[in-house]
């Protein structure tokens, strides 16, 4: 049984001869790229300096080459369009080091300079004659995105202003996914998952805008969430609005890489905090599954692919409405969020939602217990979540820097030993 063929069974709720592997599959599933460079040095798989590549700036995340793919087992690849949420391409490749020493390439729109404290700013498609739209902390890892907003005058406000970073895809855009999508369905049996993320409606990484040189419209997070209920009907005309686009560009897209692709991550939208949903289920019905519904009917009336949602934190009380807006996967299944108990998940929604995540938990485990801890929590996770499949393993999210690379090793060692059918 090649990856493809594994992947497959196990959104149809069906058991192959192991549960499915993910690393890179999506911009939500990956690693970050100092862990990428350790985990590379520990299996020997470069020399001391080779630099990584960073595919997502915004995130730092580390490029999972064929080799690593091979090392651990993975069964997914990751097919995802040739720009970021800074606005720039990924291309012309540059040596850059981060915070912790760790040699990187990064594309030659990551055009960073730090100000007087010593955080690196980050600039919309690389224009450093715009306002800044990212900040990473001096020392620190990641990206966080700058608000800019404009003041906001209530009788000005326009959909169009909120609409403005999406448009129709380029013809050079999907000669990228046209090619990118045969080589990796020719070259690899792995299945592909199409990494959509920039298409999800009200993705707060997203509504600042950091692609945007000036941005418009409502862009500050606090306003936002405030303007879901207080502006809900500007909101919905906006994500009607994003809906006509992002279906128009499903269509093109779909022509483009044809069945090809196993699984289509959708939205990246957090509808989680740690104790509980973000918004109150009334709200997510009202607002956002009309529109999340009229996307999966589309590709599950036109395509192949299974739908994937990704929402963090604690949304046990909007997955039957996640079902209900025809999503197939939810991902990262975060078990340390109250409510969301891996057994009480899979009893509930196993026969309807693939868990596609859920691993092992990254806010305490991965990062801070001890191989051993990693071992049983994954082998106790598998033989809650793997049964009837339904099942795609990877942590819960990224795996982020100063991860212990004992703890990676573990945790997909004991995926592949202990993932194996019957559980």
């Amino acid at each position: 049984m090649n990856s493809r063929q594994r992947v497959n069974l196990a959104l149809q709720h069906k058991e192959a001869d192991r549960v499915p592997l993910d690393l890179g599959g999506t911009t939500v599933s990956g690693m970050h790229v100092s862990t990428v460079y350790r985990l590379r040095q520990a299996l020997g798989l470069d020399t001391p300096g080779t630099p990584v590549k960073v595919i997502e700036p915004f995130q730092m995340l580390g490029e999972i080459k064929p080799d690593l793919i091979t090392a651990l087992g993975i069964d997914v690849v990751m097919l995802a369009g040739s720009g970021t949420a800074f606005g720039f391409k990924l291309e012309g490749w540059k040596e850059w080091t981060s915070f912790d020493g760790t040699p990187t390439l990064v594309p030659e729109g990551f055009n960073t300079i730090p100000d007087p404290e010593g955080d690196l700013l980050m600039y919309p498609e690389g224009d450093r004659s715009a306002p800044p739209s990212g900040r990473m902390p001096r020392g620190g890892f990641y990206f966080d995105v700058i608000v800019r907003q404009p003041p906001i005058e209530e009788s000005k406000l326009k959909v169009e202003d909120n609409v403005e970073e999406y448009s129709l895809i380029s013809d050079a855009e999907l000669e990228h996914f046209t090619r990118e999508g045969e080589r990796l369905y020719t070259e690899t049996d792995k299945a592909l998952v199409l990494n959509l993320g920039p298409l999800a409606l009200g993705n707060i990484a997203r509504v600042p805008g950091p692609g945007l040189k000036h941005p418009k419209g409502i862009r500050d997070i606090e306003e936002w969430y405030i303007s879901l209920t207080t502006r809900r009907e500007l909101i919905y005309r906006v994500f009607e609005a994003q809906t006509e686009i992002n279906l128009a560009n499903l269509k093109k897209i779909h022509r483009a890489v044809g069945n090809r692709v196993t699984a289509a991550y959708l939205t990246g939208t957090d509808f989680g905090a740690q104790n509980g949903p973000i918004i109150a289920p009334k709200t997510y019905r009202e607002l956002f599954l009309p529109f999340h519904k009229q996307i999966n009917d589309w590709v599950h009336k036109n395509t192949a692919w299974k739908t994937f949602i990704h929402s963090c934190g604690s949304v046990f009380d909007l997955i039957g409405d996640f079902i209900a807006a025809g999503f197939d996967i939810l991902n990262p299944v975060q078990s340390s969020a109250a409510k969301m108990d891996p057994l009480e998940l899979k009893k509930k929604f196993g026969d309807r939602m693939t868990f596609w995540g859920g691993g092992v938990d990254t806010q305490r485990t991965l990062p801070f217990g001890s191989p051993d801890d990693v071992r049983g929590e994954v082998r106790e996770r598998l033989k809650l979540l793997g049964p009837g499949g339904g099942f795609v393993f990877n942590a819960v999210h990224n795996v982020q820097a100063l991860v212990p690379v004992a703890n990676v090793l573990a945790m997909y060692e004991t995926a592949l030993k202990f993932g194996r059918y019957p559980l």
